[in-house]
């Protein structure tokens, strides 16, 4: 029985799930196990890690029997717009101390950008409900 690869993007995410299992089993192997009643630090990553290794040879497997689309291309814009603002929220509110507020506006304006749909009245609009509703639920 040969195997054809019909869906690249199942068969890489299966290889992601997978590898991200596998780490962390790995980074878990030290910690102490216990059991089901008591659970060690090392019990959740553990099963957890299991648990996605099984999920991606299922993903990978079903792979070779539905059709996909193929790989796009990375969304560098993304990844750039939501690192930098998750940076720019840890260095507002530890170095700078401005406050919860301005860094939540500042998050969101940020990730917003990620998006290639950017639009400037959606952009503020989402951030005033947003910084209002963080404001409402941690502060108030």
């Amino acid at each position: 029985m040969q195997f054809k690869i019909k869906s690249q993007e199942d068969f890489w995410a299966g290889i992601m799930f997978i590898g991200f299992g596998l780490l962390a089993v790995v980074v878990a192997r030290d910690y102490p196990m216990g059991s089901a009643m008591r659970m060690g630090p090392g019990y959740f990553p553990t099963y957890l890690g299991i648990i996605m290794m099984i999920m991606g040879a299922i993903i990978a497997f079903r792979s070779t029997m539905v059709q996909g689309e193929g790989i796009r291309r990375f969304g560098w814009r993304g990844l750039f717009f939501l690192s930098l603002a998750f940076g720019v929220y840890g260095f507002l509110i530890d170095t700078m101390d401005i406050g919860f507020v301005i860094s939540i506006a500042a998050v969101v304006v940020l990730s917003t950008m990620a998006t290639r749909e950017f639009d400037w009245k959606e952009c503020l609009m989402l951030t005033a409900v947003l910084t209002l509703g963080t404001v409402a639920v941690f502060i108030w």
